[in-house]
């Protein structure tokens, strides 16, 4: 077996960033288009956003292959909430969420933007935050220009989710193209 062989993966992260925020009656959910593999840009234009039902929409970054068999699984058992989770399958419900190549960027932000209270502390609180629904698309589209500043898998073009009682709407920003 030569050297190359044994270095081979069928694994590869791909890249990106994404957001959610849910407030009291609205949710927007946000990512970046640009796919990668190391120093190689695939496709500037790539939606990381899934409509899994009429009010449901999945953010993934990372391995393409599997955001795709996850997002296969769930829609075929019509599930879906609002929820960050982990590779080794821990979840949890929260208020906002940052995934990704640039979440090391976005999270600490949003942590001081939204000042989420610590998980240690009792009794739980409402997995929302205080931010009208205007307030938080500014917040995304804020931080996602920042991250793609300062991370070369994040940018190219944002899109933003919005689901609120009207039904759910898309919008699009122009993302840093290099």
């Amino acid at each position: 077996m030569t050297k190359q062989q044994a270095n081979w993966s069928p694994y590869d992260n791909n890249g990106g960033s994404c957001v959610a925020i849910a407030g009291a009656d609205y949710c927007v959910i946000a990512a970046d288009t640009r796919m990668s593999t190391g120093y190689n840009i695939l496709t500037r234009d790539y939606s990381k956003i899934c409509k899994l039902a009429d009010k449901c929409v999945m953010a993934s970054s990372g391995f393409q292959a599997d955001v795709r068999a996850l997002q296969k699984q769930l829609a075929a058992r019509h599930l879906g909430c609002v929820f960050t989770y982990d590779a080794v399958g821990s979840y949890e419900k929260v208020g906002y969420s940052s995934q990704g190549s640039g979440s090391t960027l976005i999270m600490p932000f949003l942590d001081n933007q939204l000042k989420s209270p610590s998980p240690l502390l009792l009794p739980a609180q409402d997995a929302v935050t205080p931010l009208v629904e205007a307030e938080a698309i500014d917040l995304v589209k804020t931080v996602f220009a920042s991250a793609s500043e300062r991370d070369i898998y994040t940018g190219d073009k944002l899109e933003l989710v919005i689901i609120n009682a009207a039904g759910i709407r898309r919008e699009y920003m122009e993302l840093r193209k290099d």
